[in-house]
């Protein structure tokens, strides 16, 4: 083993491996969703195009916590450009990840093969980086850097919309005629800025739903659009059902009205779907 490989180990981040669920052992052929690619860009520091130039297999015991049928590789690549970052990156990096075995139990070849990384720089290690999941190593192609360009501009904006982390409030108001009816559902957030969701039935008119993204809340809001950052926030945070203890009615027509309501949102927003992450 030489010199460069055996000072990454000592040391090394990579173990945390261990803890985070292991990859799969078949590649997804249609790759990550959406939310794969909000859920890697946001945990990283630096999104990065990268040119395999050396691979290393580790030891099977100098690689704790590797599933069978994987290797684990120390890798050496350089770097083709910085799609994103919030950290400076070198001509040349080195950092360590898990690869299935091909069909004959053998370490895939890798050298030349252009990757993008997430990855977090490794605090007095320079030119080293750590893959913030154990998928955050994805083969390159324009159609990748295209899907990410719009998610980065997106997290990168002073105006960032804040993550999700509950439901604080609910409350259904039936109106003076039969079938009328408005249900909002307050937000908690990371930040604590505002967010609330508004429902509205008309008597012979299509349910209406919008989100407000700040203190005031516009009765024009409409949802947010498919695969934006913040139909992400919602569609990936929000819980399947309205918590009973965020619910503030006390009759149990108007409980039901805005637990109804809660799931025809939730429903409108669709599925979280995920191929390569987790959520959290």
């Amino acid at each position: 083993m030489s010199s460069a490989v055996a000072a990454a180990l000592v040391g090394s981040p990579y173990p945390a491996l261990a803890q985070i669920a292991p990859p799969p052992a078949a590649s997804t052929p249609s790759g990550p969703t959406y939310a794969d690619l909000v859920t890697l860009a946001e945990a990283a520091d630096l999104v990065i195009r990268v040119q395999i130039r050396r691979q290393t297999a580790l030891k099977p015991e100098r690689a704790p916590g590797l599933e069978p049928g994987f290797a684990r590789l120390y890798i050496q690549a350089r770097t083709v450009a910085l799609i994103a970052g919030r950290a400076a990156v070198g001509e040349s990096l080195a950092y360590l990840v898990d690869v299935p075995l091909d069909a004959k139990g053998k370490v895939p070849k890798l050298k030349n093969r252009e990757m993008v990384l997430f990855a977090d720089t490794v605090p007095g290690r320079a030119g080293e980086v750590r893959l913030v999941n154990p998928n955050a190593q994805l083969p390159y192609t324009p159609e990748l850097e295209a899907q990410l360009r719009p998610i980065l501009t997106e997290l990168y904006a002073p105006d960032v919309a804040p993550r999700v982390t509950g439901i604080s409030d609910a409350l259904a108001v039936q109106g003076t005629l039969t079938g009328e009816s408005e249900t909002q559902v307050f937000l908690s957030t990371e930040d604590r800025s505002p967010i609330s969701i508004t429902v509205l039935r008309r008597p012979g008119q299509q349910v209406q739903w919008g989100v407000s993204w700040g203190e005031i809340i516009d009765s024009a809001a409409r949802p947010p659009a498919p695969e934006t950052l913040r139909w992400y926030r919602l569609a990936c945070s929000l819980p399947a059902q309205l918590p009973s203890s965020a619910n503030l009615a006390r009759e149990p027509e108007a409980r039901r009205l805005a637990a109804g309501d809660y799931a025809f949102v939730i429903d409108a927003l669709g599925p979280c779907e995920r191929r390569i992450t987790s959520g959290g």
